[in-house]
């Protein structure tokens, strides 16, 4: 069954948005986007700017294989070291409609 990741967030102090954005470009094009099961990822950013990145997988063995990995790939270091770390909220959910 298709599944949906969430991960809400909000960057470490002194990361500016516009950098944040290459690095999560870059994440997405060089990492996610090549790991098995991906379908497609967005990325939005509420008033307060807390961030919601959203991974659509084609199971949830895709999603949790790559999440398994993902903290030691060299692709997602920059990713992680503009994220403040004790904001990350995350979750997982079966798509029930498409």
């Amino acid at each position: 069954m298709s599944t949906l990741e969430t991960i809400r967030f909000h960057l470490r102090e002194g990361v500016a948005d516009a950098d944040f954005l290459e690095l999560n470009r870059s994440v997405e094009n060089d990492y996610m986007a090549k790991r098995p099961g991906f379908v497609a990822r967005t990325t939005a950013r509420s008033a307060d700017g807390e961030y919601l990145v959203t991974v659509h997988w084609k199971t949830a063995e895709d999603a949790e294989a790559t999440i398994a990995a993902f903290f030691g790939a060299p692709e997602t270091q920059g990713f992680i070291g503009a994220v403040d770390v004790s904001t990350v909220q995350s979750g997982r959910y079966e798509l029930v409609e498409h």
